[in-house]
């Protein structure tokens, strides 16, 4: 069918081969200015500035803010692992430092009680472990791990330190209970070792507060007794073995009656920092019967 163009009034139609000829002309004319300019090019150009590349660049921005933060987040991960890892590294040494310590302080202690043992060889003896005191800071009553399954008795002498610690004053089968002799009910006889002066050594824990407990009763007509000599345990003690380290005279002055002398005495041992000592297997009643 043709298409009809009116004309003055009048109507006529185009023929199908001129419009034909008319839609070819325009086909190829717009094909010559595609190729041979830029008008459709610069327009599409201008939407892919406008529309396309805004949102290309949004979308690598997000891609490269997700990309950054993944990586932060197995960073941080990472630094987690590690720093549990080190966490427990710390624990673990830290707690072979401290079972370094304890060895080394239990060497220490053992050292010790071996270099006491040879200063009194004459007797036998066994070692004991302290597990249990009264209350205080002073070791002035505990508990040892041996008893009379060990052959321990009532009245054997403790040493520790460089000397005299106490006595036992009670025990089971596994445990035996000793009284110090800074224990305010605690009295030993001694004897100076310089001049061979007897006296009386008595516990009063007040006293040790400075480290110190008293003495008593000293007869030294000739002023031969002095600060600093030491003070064994006396032939004539009942409870105790002969000579061995109570301590060492601190102070010493003339008591009221002129007759005697007292004063205060360092001990031989440390009461607040004990924790191995040695039992004497022998009490003194025992070694006074042997001798007989």
């Amino acid at each position: 069918m043709s298409p009809i163009i009116k004309k003055g009034g009048e109507k006529f139609t185009l023929p199908s081969k001129y419009l034909l000829f008319i839609l070819t002309f325009l086909c190829v004319a717009l094909i010559m200015i595609t190729f041979s300019t830029n008008i459709f090019t610069a327009s599409l150009n201008s939407f892919f500035g406008t529309i396309i590349v805004p949102m290309q660049k949004g979308i690598t921005s997000v891609g490269t803010w997700m990309t950054v933060a993944a990586d932060k987040v197995q960073t941080v991960e990472s630094l987690m692992a590690e720093n549990e890892a080190l966490k427990k590294q710390v624990d673990d040494l830290t707690t072979q430092n401290t079972n370094l310590e304890q060895d080394k302080y239990e060497l220490t202690e053992l050292q010790k009680l071996y270099e006491l043992d040879s200063q009194y060889e004459g007797y036998e003896k066994v070692a004991a472990r302290i597990i249990a005191k009264d209350a205080g800071n002073w070791y002035h009553s505990f508990v040892i791990d041996k008893g009379s399954d060990d052959g321990l008795t009532v009245d054997m002498n403790i040493i520790a330190g460089s000397g005299l610690v106490g006595r036992i004053i009670d025990l089971g089968p596994d445990w035996a209970k000793v009284q110090s002799i800074i224990a305010d009910n605690s009295a030993v006889s001694g004897t100076v070792l310089a001049s061979q002066d007897n006296l009386i050594v008595s516990g009063d824990l007040e006293l040790y507060n400075n480290g110190v407990i008293s003495f008593s009763k000293l007869i030294d007509d000739a002023d031969k007794v002095n600060v600093g000599d030491k003070i064994v345990t006396s032939n004539i003690s009942d409870k105790y073995l002969p000579g061995i380290l109570i301590g060492y005279i601190s102070t010493i002055e003339d008591d009221s009656n002129n007759l005697t002398k007292s004063g205060t005495l360092t001990t031989a041992v440390d009461f607040e920092h004990l924790s191995e000592v040695l039992v004497i297997l022998q009490t003194k009643q025992q070694v006074e019967n042997v001798t007989e």
